[in-house]
């Protein structure tokens, strides 16, 4: 079973009918036991670091989020859902995260008419060390993807990150440290590539 964690932060049912495309028990759910009792785990979203983060909270589900991944379930963030992983954001202030990977979440800098958010198809390129992460089977190098986000996540290691793209310089794109995987663009969104992705992280 794959849960799909609804936090009440984007639209839940695009990221739910991509991977029901390779899985047949997919559920959207904010219960810590369907957390708890799933396979696989994605956490989605769009917005705010803040509300999101206050959202956990709220739920409860920061505790559950932290127990399964350290039961070594394969886990992916997308999005927002990369950035919370994160020990905090300067969107909005310094915000604490999940602090599940060191790092910071940072804002683009306007400069040279860089449009804010960063918006459309763009590049990912692998790291070398990352080249045979699982996640990226039979995705090829420097393939399009779907990106919408204004802030972007900087690791203190950078063995953890998985792929860059380049605006207005190379950022982390994603990241990959042990069972945990995430993503910077919308893989459901990003056409036949990024739904090779979406099945391999339902092969993993």
């Amino acid at each position: 079973m794959i849960t799909i964690i609804d936090y009440g932060m984007g639209n839940l049912r695009s990221v739910q009918k991509a991977f029901e495309k390779y899985c047949s028990n997919v559920i959207v759910s904010s219960s810590a036991k369907d957390i708890l009792n799933a396979d696989k785990i994605i956490l989605p979203g769009v917005g705010a670091f803040k509300v999101a983060m206050d959202e956990l909270k709220k739920r409860g589900l920061i505790g559950t989020i932290k127990t399964s991944i350290e039961k070594g379930k394969p886990f992916l963030g997308i999005c927002l859902g990369l950035q919370l992983l994160f020990s905090e954001s300067e969107e909005g202030g310094k915000i604490k995260g999940l602090d599940i990977i060191k790092g910071r979440v940072k804002r683009f800098k306007e400069k040279d008419g860089l449009k804010i958010p960063h918006m459309g198809w763009n590049r990912i390129s692998a790291k070398r060390k990352a080249q045979s992460a699982k996640i990226l089977n039979r995705v090829a190098d420097n393939s399009y993807m779907y990106f919408v986000h204004s802030y972007y996540v900087a690791p203190k290691d950078k063995s953890v990150i998985l792929c860059e793209t380049d605006y207005g310089g190379d950022f982390t794109s994603g990241v990959c440290k042990d069972n945990i995987y995430g993503v910077q663009f919308h893989p459901e969104k990003s056409q036949g590539t990024g739904l090779k992705i979406v099945e391999n992280f339902v092969n993993l």
